[in-house]
C-alpha cells in the first residue's frame, strides 16, 4: 500500500467539496488528488489521472444533476472493479443500503458526521476495504434475520460449497491469494478459480461484496470488521 492515501471528491456544492478538502488537508497521510461538481466531468478527469495520482478511495454525494450517485458509482465498478467509494449523503441510508452493499460500497456516512468518525472511515476502507458505524452494524443485523433481504441482496443459483466458505473467511480477513493457498494446502491459481466462483455465485462486484455476503450469511463475525 502507498504511504499517502489518495482521494478524489465528487460533490455538487462547491462549500461541502471545498470543506471536505480543507479538513484533509490537516492529515498528514491523506492527500487529495481529484476533485469534481458532476460525474460525467468526474469520469472524464478520472481518465486522464497518471497512475500515481489515481486515487484509492473515492467520496461521492448522492444527489447531483445531471447524473446521481447511484448512476455514477455503477460506472465507477463497472470500470474500476477494485476502486473504493465511500458513499457521502444528507439522508441517511436505510432505503438504500441493500442497493448500495450489493453495488460493493466500501462506507456510508452522513455529511453531519464528525471529524474522528469521517478520517476513521477513510483509514478503515483503506485499510480493510469496509468500515462499519453501529448504526451500520444494526441495519446489517436486522438484513441478516430477514430472509427475503438475503434473498435480493444476494440472488443465487447454487450455494456456496464448504471449500469456498473457507475461502471466503480467509478473504475476509485479508490473507492474498498465495497466503490462502499456503493455509489451505492448494495453488494460488486455485484460490483464484474459488474467487471467481465465488464472486459469479454471490453477484458481487468486488471483495467488498464478498465481505459484506459473509457477515450477512454468518461467515464471518460482524464484530471482526
Amino acid at each position: 500500500m502507498n504511504s499517502q492515501i489518495r482521494i478524489a471528491l465528487i460533490d455538487d456544492e462547491q462549500l461541502i467539496l471545498e470543506g471536505v478538502k480543507m479538513l484533509l488537508s490537516n492529515e498528514k497521510n491523506i492527500s487529495v488528488s481529484l476533485t469534481s461538481n458532476n460525474g460525467p466531468h468526474f469520469l472524464e478527469s478520472l481518465e486522464q489521472l497518471q497512475p500515481s495520482d489515481f486515487p484509492d478511495i473515492v467520496l461521492v454525494d448522492v444527489q447531483m444533476q445531471p447524473m446521481n450517485g447511484f448512476e455514477l458509482v455503477e460506472i465507477l465498478k463497472e470500470k474500476y472493479a477494485d476502486l473504493k467509494i465511500i458513499i457521502l449523503s444528507s439522508h441517511y441510508k436505510t432505503s438504500i443500503l441493500g442497493y448500495m452493499v450489493k453495488l460493493g460500497v466500501s462506507a456510508f456516512l452522513p455529511k453531519n458526521s464528525d471529524r474522528k468518525t469521517f478520517i476513521d472511515a477513510i483509514t478503515m476502507v483503506y485499510k480493510n476495504g469496509v468500515f462499519f458505524t453501529s448504526e451500520d452494524h444494526q441495519m446489517l443485523l436486522t438484513y441478516m434475520n430477514s430472509s427475503s433481504k438475503k434473498k435480493t441482496l444476494f440472488e443465487m443459483d447454487d450455494e456456496l460449497s464448504e471449500r469456498e466458505k473457507e475461502v471466503v473467511k480467509l478473504i475476509c480477513q485479508e490473507y492474498t491469494n498465495h497466503e490462502i493457498a499456503e493455509k489451505l494446502f492448494i495453488s494460488p491459481r486455485t484460490v483464484e478459480s474459488h474467487r471467481q466462483r465465488i464472486v459469479d455465485k454471490i453477484g458481487a462486484k468486488n471483495t467488498v461484496g464478498i465481505v459484506i455476503y459473509a457477515i450477512i450469511n454468518n461467515i464471518h463475525p460482524l464484530d471482526k470488521i
